[in-house]
């Protein structure tokens, strides 16, 4: 059970727009639109803007462990992802305009970038997939810089030296592939040593665009089921959709019937 004492001293200034709080998480309800103003408002503000995408797997994790919690609702920008969290958001009486996908936010965001004249910077995966998934978006978005990639398999003492890697890069883009919690963390506890726009955690895009993986089909991801095809490309994540939906749904439930009147 999340205190609402809890909830009361995690509130922070946020992008501006409408905000539910789920779970404890506080995300912001935005349409894509309302989204990608949002981001390209983090250009060239001198500050690197920590910006999370949250599905029912992180608001499980989030909702197991407090110090977790607190680091999503530093968020400069907390976008909502998935059907789990649809299903939240209606329940609370305030359901998300947009699905906020990050495997189309990525894209669409280098678009603006594009524009925008700022490079990305990849970290995250095996060795050689980051550098492979840059490819990728370089195909899916003509014009974009890639600044620079790095792999995610560095332990606490290399973590300056690609922090500077970053910094020399000039991205004004950061893409972190490390999975929830550890992106999350990752770019909480770095973002004041970064010199980046956006520091966005993406999950297991990089795996996606570098051909690892294979997205599900438009009319699964249509019906709310995407993770039936995760499950089955990825069976080891039985117990994250087997096991963690049904527990997703019963905390959703008991969250909301506990804060009715």
């Amino acid at each position: 059970m999340i205190p609402d004492r809890e909830r009361d001293a995690e509130r922070r200034m946020r992008a501006p727009g409408d905000e539910v709080i789920l779970m404890g998480v506080r995300f912001d309800r935005l349409s894509r639109a309302e989204a990608h103003r949002a981001l390209a408002g983090a250009f060239h503000k001198g500050e690197a803007w920590k910006v999370y995408i949250v599905n029912a797997h992180t608001l499980n994790l989030a909702w197991k462990d407090a110090s977790f919690r607190r680091i999503l609702n530093d968020a400069d920008l907390l976008l909502n992802d998935g059907s789990g969290a649809k299903m939240a958001s209606r329940l609370a009486g305030k359901p998300f305009p947009d699905n906020l996908v990050g495997t189309d936010l990525t894209p669409q965001l280098c678009e603006i970038g594009v524009r925008e004249g700022i490079g990305v910077f990849l970290l995250g995966g095996l060795e050689g997939v980051a550098q492979r998934a840059g490819e990728k978006l370089k195909e899916l978005v003509p014009g974009l810089k890639i600044c620079g990639a790095h792999h995610g398999y560095f332990g606490k003492a290399q973590a300056m030296s690609v922090v500077d890697a970053i910094n020399r890069s000039g991205a004004g883009i950061l893409l972190v592939a490390f999975g929830n919690p550890l992106q999350e963390t990752w770019i909480h506890e770095n973002a004041a040593s970064l010199r980046c726009d956006l520091c966005i955690g993406v999950g297991g895009l990089f795996d996606h665009l570098a051909g690892r993986l294979r997205r599900a089909p438009l009319w699964m991801r249509r019906a709310g089921i995407e993770w039936v095809h995760i499950l089955l490309g990825q069976p080891h994540k039985w117990r994250r959709y087997l096991i963690g939906n049904p527990l997703f749904v019963a905390r959703a439930l008991r969250d909301r019937l506990r804060l009715s009147p």
